[in-house]
């Protein structure tokens, strides 16, 4: 509501050229609250405001515009004013704003960049995408490994204009090998012995990540020791960049929403609902679609092998859908809780055997409670009581499968190098209903073969 209030001043501060107010408006508050008030004005008018910013605020302002308007003005404005702002960007943001833009424009910018940043940006665009080297930024705190404390505070001040953080201090020797790390409230501390040297002082067993490893993982080892970054190295461990803990945050909601999509059996989307093109949504939804209907075109030939049982006992049909919806939920439920335990590091693939036991007790506790309300309907419904025993087994056998599948499936695709959000709730649900069925059918089989029904009940 306040950007929108605020829209005509801005409009009347542009058209008049105010100046000093539009230095003090990119100034006063938040970047990101600056950027909110310019929600409403063209591309074209937010860059002529942001001129009047200093660069490195122009850039923050920048990074809080929508990624529709960062683009637009990427691609229209002066050029030369554009490379000034990419020069300014941390090296991943720069980066992954100039993978979004036309290949003709980028090399117009980089052509612009200096040698040493063009360098890195070249660099940068190697790794593989969702690795930690196209995650990482390059500006990070090094520091000798035999400055003294003081040297090293000297040596901060002159690389901190330049630094995304200084939550740690590398410790580097002189070929940039990676020997230790040490807090920038460590060193802040040890000022009272200014004539100690960062060997001393660094601590050696760091955390760290090869620039190759899946950016996944790199979040996992985040949370798993509550940093608020982490070194990147290469093979010869070689100090590289780091990833702070605000990529992180950027890399754990887009694996979520890969993992949420391919749980509803949807192909992960590259670009936004809105931005995708119909016909690569339906491709993304379709093809798993087709998938699942050939899956329930299998749920249909199980019953057809069974045609002749169903119709000299239709009553049976009646439970058919309570029969493999209770099988596939309790699948589903099952897959969604490993798959996102397996996705925040609770499972390992050697916890197979514990999750088998939780998962045969939960499918016990659940089809026991499951089929005593069938039986309830059952009583009602089968041509004899002791027949209406056929609902509540057929529901406890149909559940345990249910769990053990929903569990073990997203298991095996990790150990065969898959993602386990591949073995979506439908595609679960699939394979139960057919389970479901099968089961359903030899139970009932197995009834009427001990205890025969007169033709009269027949029904």
């Amino acid at each position: 509501m306040i950007n929108t209030l605020y829209l005509p001043e801005l409009r009347e501060m542009l058209a008049q050229d105010r100046k000093d107010e539009m230095v003090e408006f990119c100034t006063a508050v938040h970047p990101g609250v600056t950027a909110e008030f310019m929600e409403g004005l063209t591309a074209s008018e937010a860059w002529h405001i942001l001129q009047h910013a200093e660069p490195f605020r122009r850039c923050e302002i920048f990074g809080f515009f929508t990624q529709d308007k960062q683009l637009e003005i990427l691609a229209n404005e002066d050029r030369n004013e554009i490379a000034q702002l990419i020069e300014v960007m941390s090296p991943d943001d720069r980066v992954d704003i100039l993978d979004e833009m036309d290949q003709e424009i980028v090399d117009e910018l980089l052509s612009l960049l200096s040698h040493e940043e063009r360098r890195n940006v070249l660099r940068l665009r190697e790794y593989p995408d969702s690795s930690a080297g196209s995650v990482m930024t390059t500006d990070v705190a090094k520091l000798d490994e035999h400055l003294t404390v003081s040297q090293a505070l000297a040596e901060l001040g002159h690389q901190a204009e330049e630094l995304e953080t200084i939550y740690y201090l590398y410790v580097v020797d002189d070929k940039d090998h990676l020997r230790g790390v040490v807090s920038a409230k460590q060193l802040v501390r040890s000022i009272v012995t200014p004539d100690r040297t960062l060997e001393e002082l660094m601590e050696e067993d760091v955390v760290k990540v090869d620039a190759l490893e899946d950016q996944e993982s790199v979040a996992q080892i985040v949370a798993r020791y509550d940093l608020l970054a982490i070194p990147v190295v290469d093979r010869q461990n070689r100090m590289l960049g780091i990833i702070t803990h605000d990529d992180v945050i950027d890399v754990v909601m887009e694996e979520a929403q890969e993992d949420v999509q391919r749980i509803g059996a949807v192909n992960p989307l590259e670009e936004t609902y809105l931005k995708t093109p119909i016909l690569t949504l339906g491709w993304k939804r379709g093809i798993w679609l087709i998938i699942l209907f050939f899956a329930a075109l299998l749920t249909a030939f199980a019953l057809e092998h069974y045609e002749a049982r169903i119709e000299q006992h239709v009553w049976l049909v009646m439970f058919i859908p309570l029969v493999i919806s209770a099988g596939g939920n309790s699948g589903g439920q099952s897959s969604t809780l490993i798959i996102s335990s397996m996705a925040r590091d609770e499972i390992k693939l050697g916890d197979w055997l514990k999750v088998i036991r939780r998962e045969i007790a939960m499918g016990l506790i659940l089809g026991s409670l499951l089929g005593l309300l069938g039986l309830g309907a059952g009583l009602f419904l089968a041509p004899k009581p002791l027949y209406a025993l056929i609902i509540p087994i057929t529901i406890l056998c149909v559940v345990i499968c249910g769990t053990l599948s929903g569990s073990l499936l997203p298991l095996f695709f990790r150990r065969m190098g898959l993602d386990p959000a591949l073995m979506s709730n439908p595609f679960v649900a699939g394979i139960v209903d057919i389970l479901g069925i099968i089961i359903y059918m030899s139970v009932a089989g197995a009834f009427y073969n001990m205890y025969p029904m007169t033709a009269a009940a027949t029904g």
